[in-house]
């Protein structure tokens, strides 16, 4: 999140580790924009931040072209600001998964392809690992976006995008935790996977999501046990960017 409170300290903390790949979060919806709310009046609310009306905000970009126009100004500032960091781009999402909705997709193609964006998110959970775990306590994405999502991995792979074959983090989103993450590890089926994760100290930061347990995600992410099972079943770990399609 090219526009987040901490976004300078993270940058900074990046530069210090040349190993770690870094992607841009682009945020539409719900967040703080890079632009001047007055650049973009049809996509902020009273305050000056972006929209949380969703379904209303998706409308308004399939109806309205000034909308749009607003729409891409934004994504190119935050395409740029990501630029001006120095950091490697490794990969695209966005917050929410807004880039599901079409027209949000074509701008990010648009956009992103001028930047360098070699691999974008689609998120695609298997469902029968999904269901498989009776612990998970909150519902699977709803089928009603299984057409988008197969829409955007068509469009990415025509543009010679790198995608993961299934990501995982949907919905466990906030308690990816380090038992659930070594169930999965023994599972993980063929193909290239993104497993993501909220990882935080604490919870006890602005804009906390209730319920997420961020400090059991970065125990996860820094688990022994799950770095030497993945090690022990060949499996290869790394950001998008070394696994790049050729």
């Amino acid at each position: 999140m090219v526009g987040g409170d901490a976004a300078k300290e993270a940058v900074a903390l990046a530069h210090r580790l040349p190993g770690l790949r870094v992607g841009l979060h682009l945020v539409l919806v719900d967040g703080t924009p890079t632009l001047a709310p007055e650049r973009i009046p049809d996509l902020v609310d009273g305050r000056g931040r972006l929209r949380k009306d969703l379904t209303r905000t998706g409308v308004d970009i399939f109806l309205r072209p000034g909308v749009r126009a607003q729409l891409g100004a934004e994504i190119e500032a935050q395409f740029a600001a990501f630029r001006a960091t120095g950091l490697k781009l490794d990969h695209v999402n966005a917050h929410h998964h807004f880039h599901l909705h079409p027209a949000v997709c074509s701008k990010v193609l648009d956009v992103g392809r001028r930047y360098g964006m070699a691999a974008l998110r689609v998120p695609r959970e298997p469902s029968g690992i999904v269901r498989s775990d009776h612990s998970a306590g909150r519902p699977g994405r709803s089928d009603s976006v299984t057409p988008w999502v197969a829409l955007l991995d068509k469009r990415c792979r025509r543009r010679g995008l790198t995608v993961a074959d299934q990501v995982f983090g949907l919905a466990w989103s906030g308690a990816m935790t380090e038992e659930r993450i070594t169930q999965l590890l023994q599972v993980l089926p063929d193909g290239l996977t993104e497993i993501y994760c909220h990882p935080a100290t604490s919870g006890a930061f602005l804009g906390a999501a209730a319920g997420y347990r961020y400090a059991d995600e970065l125990a996860a992410l820094t688990s022994a046990a799950a770095r030497i099972l993945a090690s022990s079943r060949d499996i290869r770990v790394g950001g998008y960017a070394d696994f790049a399609r050729t």
